[in-house]
């Protein structure tokens, strides 16, 4: 009887131990699962944001290709052989406009030209990121005969201005680099990064006079005594993009980049270049963009793709 116990409690353990690691196992296949499900969201939004923009970056490289060709009949005489990989400009002046899943970027970069193949830059950016999961509403309100409600982002608290710079190197891989036509190559970059956070205001409706329906308008950034009616249907609307500008605050972190490049002409005197890639910024705490609650929570950190067109002049 003793050994019958003593087996029973030995199985109920090996049991037990089981079931944890099987808990254990499905657990780590919903992580899986969750980071799967937000990758393959993320690479559809980047697709979208292609969709959308190729009409416009279209005219832009129809444009870039029609440009005067006079920096190519200086940069490839006939008389060169074609093994031959000098050295014809020196420095690399360039902006470029860069789109991502949730927000956008314009950046100055200055370069030197190392070599036909490569070249050093440096890089300074201001752009805006909103949270991935921000949803705007209007709720076609009016208030007065010219006052009309404008969309909102519910449960958004700071909007996100970000500040980089960077160091960085192009590298191109294909032969067309040492002549006119389309180089290929890959770009990488890191430096700092500073996350610029503005409260978001918004125009919250009080009532003055219940009785005779009495309301007024009321400009106010999320606090915990005004949390209540920040997420609820008082909202009339946002109250504008300046509004905070003067209590903005600075959170210090990190940056990085690494993309596939497309360069027309990549060693013409005009600079002009398409880039796709992926970019990350990492900060030293969270990022308060969303108000939290058990289902969302801020993050220190923001990956996304990324779709950049650059264009600039080769000078010695």
């Amino acid at each position: 009887m003793r050994i019958a116990v003593g087996e029973s409690e030995f199985i109920c353990v090996k049991m037990d131990k089981l079931y944890q690691i099987s808990c254990f196992g499905v657990a780590k296949l919903s992580l899986l699962s969750d980071f799967l499900q937000q990758l393959i969201v993320r690479i559809l939004n980047f697709i979208q944001m292609v969709l959308h923009f190729y009409k416009i970056l279209l005219p832009i490289l129809l444009l870039c290709l029609a440009l005067p060709a006079e920096g190519q009949q200086i940069l490839q005489p006939k008389q060169v052989e074609e093994n031959l990989k000098g050295i014809i400009y020196k420095r690399e002046k360039t902006y470029d406009i860069r789109w991502h899943e949730n927000g956008f970027a314009f950046a100055y970069n200055t370069g030197k030209i190392v070599s036909y193949d490569r070249t050093n830059y440096y890089m300074f950016e201001l752009g805006y990121t909103k949270d991935h999961r921000e949803r705007r509403i209007n709720r076609n309100l009016s208030f007065g005969l010219f006052n009309s409600s404008r969309s909102f982002s519910f449960g958004k608290i700071n909007s996100l201005i970000n500040l980089r710079a960077g160091v960085g190197k192009k590298v191109f891989k294909s032969e067309k680099a040492k002549r006119k036509g389309i180089a290929v190559g890959y770009n990488i970059e890191a430096g700092p990064s500073l996350a610029i956070l503005k409260p978001y205001y918004l125009e919250l409706i009080y009532v003055v006079d219940a009785g005779a329906s009495e309301v007024e308008l009321r400009t106010e950034k999320f606090t915990e005594d005004n949390a209540e009616k920040f997420l609820s249907n008082d909202v009339y609307g946002s109250s504008g993009f300046f509004r905070g500008l003067t209590e903005i605050g600075f959170t210090p972190g990190i940056q990085g980049k690494a993309g596939l490049l497309f360069s027309l002409g990549a060693f013409d005197k005009y600079a002009k270049a398409l880039e796709v890639g992926i970019q990350g910024d990492l900060f030293i705490k969270k990022i308060d963009i969303l108000t939290e609650s058990e289902n969302i929570k801020n993050r220190p950190y923001f990956l996304k793709f990324y779709l950049k067109f650059e264009f600039g002049i080769r000078s010695n």
